[in-house]
């Protein structure tokens, strides 16, 4: 791979832009190939959540409480949540707990596969190493400006 700048050139440039570009780069590959099943974003992390919760499921609050910090997803995830019930990928009992459907369970798990080969290719060449590194810089920098981030 051929660089942007030197490295003497790459320290003076900005973190902002380059955590923004590759925040974009990325997302926007991942966004296309969840689309391929017809899925948001949001949606993978909702059907994640639901079959974290095993076989008592999870409640729309539960699911919230965990995704709403999520890229700035916030009140935005009930749409998502009654989109995937339209769809026949999740169901909610008497109790309103959401579970996955055979066919939501079955589709999660194709989608687990395509995204296994995109995080292969998004990682490749980094070694383990590296990229513990670059989470830790990152989290030190937002920590350094009273930020806070989290993910599960």
């Amino acid at each position: 791979m051929e660089y942007s700048h030197s490295d003497a050139e790459l320290i003076r440039q900005p973190i902002g832009y380059w955590s923004w570009a590759a925040h974009k780069a990325i997302v926007t590959y991942i966004r296309a190939g969840l689309s391929d099943f017809g899925l948001s974003q949001p949606q993978w992390w909702v059907l994640g959540q639901v079959l974290d919760g095993g076989e008592d499921g999870r409640s729309r609050a539960e699911v919230r409480a965990v995704l709403e910090g999520y890229l700035d997803v916030g009140a935005d995830l009930e749409p998502e949540i009654d989109a995937l019930l339209t769809r026949g990928l999740l169901t909610t009992d008497d109790e309103k707990r959401l579970r996955l459907t055979d066919e939501g369970r079955a589709l999660r798990e194709r989608v687990a596969e395509r995204q296994g080969a995109m995080r292969d290719r998004i990682h490749d060449g980094i070694p383990d190493e590296e990229y513990v590194a670059v989470l830790k810089v990152l989290q030190r920098m937002i920590d350094n400006v009273g930020g806070t981030a989290w993910h599960h």
